[in-house]
């Protein structure tokens, strides 16, 4: 019996660094969310690389991940991903969306998205679940630590959509919609080498001041994410065992 076979819509601009290191970012979420026997595609669709009508029935499973670009923007590849994941919604197909992953996901079933009012989050946030069937299934605490890095945030979700955590700083860190659809803000496939070079890159690129990236990363000496737990979530609902 063949394996399940998964696709990971690559939405980043990927530095050298992270290609060198970690085979760029499907590498890294290869290494979280990868199983034996499962088949791993990826398509670049921030280079216009999307899967074809024929092809998406093939998968199991998708994962959207984060970007530099903003989700409510109206560049051609990201309409079209809206397009594609609504698509994949009508098939009820499995979908994660990390950061702008998870924001696009919003914007694509009917939610809004926009600069975050609190401003760029980045470091490692405690995250708080609402009360749900998934987390209790997983025996999962009331709160984990995971690495963020954005600006943006989901502001709405339509009605049918399920808030499952928030945090001090955005108020939906977290959604589902039925069983097939599940956003995550932050970024639980991050080390937090990753997230170093990444500040010093945003700080190159003036997104943030140069003191900004550097008081964050005195923040991350005596702080760890919950890195299992939250590749535990992650697998779990991808591969349908929630």
């Amino acid at each position: 019996m063949e394996g399940k076979k998964f696709a990971v819509l690559l939405c980043a601009d990927e530095s050298e660094y992270v290609k060198k290191m970690y085979g760029g970012y499907y590498g890294v979420f290869v290494r979280m969310l990868k199983e034996d026997g499962e088949i791993w595609d990826v398509y670049k669709v921030a280079g216009g690389d999307f899967p074809a009508d024929d092809e998406i029935g093939e998968y199991d499973g998708f994962v959207v991940t984060g970007s530099c670009s903003d989700a409510h923007g109206e560049d051609r590849w990201i309409t079209d991903l809206v397009v594609l994941l609504r698509k994949l919604d009508a098939m009820k197909k499995k979908v994660l969306g990390i950061c702008f992953g998870h924001q696009i996901l919003g914007r694509a079933i009917g939610g809004k998205t926009g600069r975050a009012i609190e401003g760029w989050d980045i470091g490692i946030t405690k995250v708080h679940f609402q009360t749900s069937h998934i987390f209790t299934s997983l025996k999962m605490p009331s709160s984990l630590s995971i690495i963020q890095c954005h600006r943006d945030e989901v502001k709405e979700l339509p009605r049918k959509a399920e808030v499952l955590a928030w945090s001090n700083h955005t108020g939906i860190e977290m959604f589902k919609y039925g069983d097939h659809i599940m956003g995550i803000q932050g970024h639980p496939e991050y080390t937090k080498d990753i997230l170093l070079h990444l500040i010093d890159r945003i700080s190159n690129r003036n997104f943030i001041e140069d003191s900004h990236g550097e008081e964050v990363k005195s923040k991350l000496e005596n702080v760890e994410p919950d890195t299992e737990a939250w590749k535990k979530l992650c697998t779990s609902f991808l591969k349908g065992r929630l």
